[in-house]
């Protein structure tokens, strides 16, 4: 069964038969569902949709979700081959899908005002947006970033840093093995955990990520990713400079946002400026930045 969405340039989404399923879609699904597994047989919906739609309600009516994006000419093919079992999907989201629109920081800002006009849009969130936000208040969605399932499972082991101590960069590496029945890739993400003393900071933030060679079931392989300064800090505006805090900061390797597999620290004994920049404009109109 397929689910389909327009998206383009010109014009806005909105909330309901679009962001939220309309009511002939979770009939027809509903339907599809009770008539095909009253027979035993299985239900895959395909998204071939240009941006995130609600899921929570409805996926555990349904025993797979491949979501296809809008895969052009060739989305046929490139579907048939993952339904299939021709293909090993190794794809990751590369945003969170929210429960419910009101989970999402902006929604509140979203369209603007005047309410019955808008005009303008001031976003208050500020380094909160997306996983950001999702994870540093604790919000459960129905898909985190970078969530993505495969026809095989994978296993994390031996995180190792190159030093204990920051300096110009540090390596991290982890080995992944296939530990399922069939070939496939795996995509290793690398988030880092810094200090907030006086730098206003996300629980966790994605640095880095890698994807493995096709592993054959019970093989391995050791990714390294790296670190720069440019990764630990954050811009101040107070300083007009990019900083990393001294202090501890956490590894976090896993298959996704929430799905952590290994964990290692490091220090940084002295304040980093990375960068300083000068300032070109101030703003238009104040306003307050959210914080946890």
């Amino acid at each position: 069964m397929t689910l389909g969405r327009n998206s383009g340039e010109g014009g806005d989404r909105v909330v309901n038969n679009d962001f939220n399923m309309a009511d002939e879609e979770i009939q027809m699904l509903d339907k599809i569902s009770k008539a095909f597994h009253a027979k035993g047989k299985k239900v895959v919906v395909i998204l071939n949709i240009g941006g995130v739609i609600e899921t929570a309600s409805w996926k555990d009516k349904v025993d797979a979700i491949l979501l296809a994006w809008q895969p052009g000419q060739e989305g046929g093919h490139s579907v048939a081959d993952v339904v299939s079992g021709k293909i090993n999907p190794s794809g990751k989201l590369t945003m969170t899908f929210p429960a419910k629109y009101s989970d999402t920081p902006s929604a509140k800002n979203f369209p603007g005002f005047p309410v019955d006009n808008p005009k303008e849009v001031t976003y208050e969130e500020g380094v909160y947006v997306g996983y950001r936000y999702f994870n540093t208040f604790n919000i459960k969605p129905s898909y985190e970033f970078g969530f993505g399932s495969s026809y095989t499972t994978f296993e994390y082991s031996g995180v190792k840093l190159s030093s204990p101590t920051f300096k110009d960069k540090l390596t991290v590496s982890v080995t992944v093995k296939n530990t399922g029945k069939v070939a496939g890739k795996e995509v290793v993400q690398l988030y880092l955990s810094a200090p907030s003393k006086s730098i206003d900071k996300p629980k966790e933030e994605l640095k880095s990520f890698g994807k493995t060679k096709e592993l054959k079931p019970g093989e391995s392989q050791t990714l390294t990713l790296t670190l720069s300064p440019k990764d630990l800090a954050s811009f101040l505006e107070n300083r007009s400079a990019w900083i990393a805090e001294a202090g501890e900061y956490k590894v976090l390797v896993g298959a996704s946002s929430l799905n952590i597999k290994q964990t290692a620290s490091f220090s940084v004994e002295k304040e980093i400026t990375v960068e300083k920049v000068k300032k070109a404009f101030e703003l238009d109109s104040k306003f307050t930045e959210l914080k946890p």
